[in-house]
């Protein structure tokens, strides 16, 4: 008679406990975002991914109905800022905007401390971008042609500049060393600043950047577009020549940036955040600012970016093969 009593107390007792745990799970789901949402970029500030993501700050938190912090964690090629993200709380406060640095760097290290296929959940495809190659007016190369000629004269003496190992920046001088017949030296910075105060100021020969960040510099006259890796021309930067008009259309390193959250983050917060994502990307204000940004909003399901992220990850493995970039320990 005790014993079923005692049961009977137990099995009150656990019911009550995991309907209290589903209520707060149903509470918490549909309360979110309760507080601000924080969103780490892996570079320092002023190169493409803190540009996009500083763009949607507002739109996003109207959208949301909560406060967007920005992060900037800058560091070992944006491992340490995407490790951050991966190791954080999976409740849909903290997330990452990656860029193709996440795409390549598992071609590109040997050891990461994270696992960029089982640590993370693809949210949103943001933005693309064309690459564009710049030079310093102080160069004696005033033209794609020119700097070609030059490299052939002098392997190894050019350098290029990148945001980091693993960056679009590194990847698209790659591919024009592979199509071009080429060598130059890498110099890789800590995010994108650096690299272009260095090429402004002619220390290194030449930048693959995004058309935003290129832009004020080359309207200004600070720097020379030698190349631009879209199908054709910028709106942005209309005065720049695709690499297919001068004779290298195999240089097509656009560059994608997208939304990542910690594995195990509820289904439905990522839902909510790509809605949000998806509303703030297509809003009128929010189209012409990337615009003339140079970016091109694309947005979409996460199971689309889920996709896009496993296409992309194979094509940049290959070409980090065909490039033969040795692996980081």
């Amino acid at each position: 008679m005790r014993q079923a009593f005692l049961m009977k107390v137990i099995t009150f007792i656990a019911f009550t406990v995991f309907h209290s745990m589903v209520l707060a799970a149903e509470i918490t789901l549909n309360s979110y975002p309760s507080r601000p949402v924080k969103i780490i970029v892996p570079y320092g500030p002023g190169g493409g991914s803190d540009i996009i993501i500083r763009a949607l700050q507002n739109k996003l938190a109207e959208n949301l109905g909560q406060a967007i912090i920005v992060e900037n964690k800058p560091g070992a090629s944006t491992i340490l800022g995407t490790d951050l993200v991966a190791k954080s709380n999976p409740d849909g406060y903290t997330a990452l905007i990656v860029d193709m640095a996440f795409l390549v760097n598992p071609s590109l290290f040997t050891k990461l401390p994270y696992d960029s296929q089982k640590d993370f959940i693809p949210v949103i495809q943001l933005v693309s971008t064309p690459s564009i190659m710049l030079a310093s007016t102080k160069m004696p190369f005033k033209n794609l042609k020119e700097f070609i000629q030059q490299a052939k004269l002098a392997p190894g003496k050019l350098s290029y500049a990148s945001a980091g190992f693993g960056t679009g920046g590194h990847m698209a001088s790659e591919m024009l060393k592979v199509v071009g017949g080429i060598d130059l030296v890498h110099i890789p910075y800590k995010g994108a600043g650096p690299a272009m105060t260095d090429t402004l100021g002619g220390h290194v020969s030449i930048l693959f950047t995004t058309v935003g960040a290129a832009k004020p510099y080359v309207e200004a006259g600070q720097i020379q577009g030698l190349g631009i890796t879209s199908d054709k021309r910028s709106e942005a930067l209309p005065q720049v020549p695709t690499f297919a008009e001068l004779g290298y259309p195999e240089v097509n390193a656009n560059i994608v940036w997208g939304i990542f959250l910690p594995a195990g983050v509820p289904k439905e917060i990522v839902q909510k955040l790509n809605l949000a994502f998806n509303a703030s990307l297509q809003s009128p204000e929010m189209k012409q600012r990337l615009s003339e940004l140079g970016f091109t909003p694309n947005g979409g399901s996460a199971q689309l970016w889920t996709s896009e992220v496993q296409n992309l990850t194979n094509n940049w493995s290959k070409i980090v093969k065909q490039a033969n970039i040795k692996p980081e320990q």
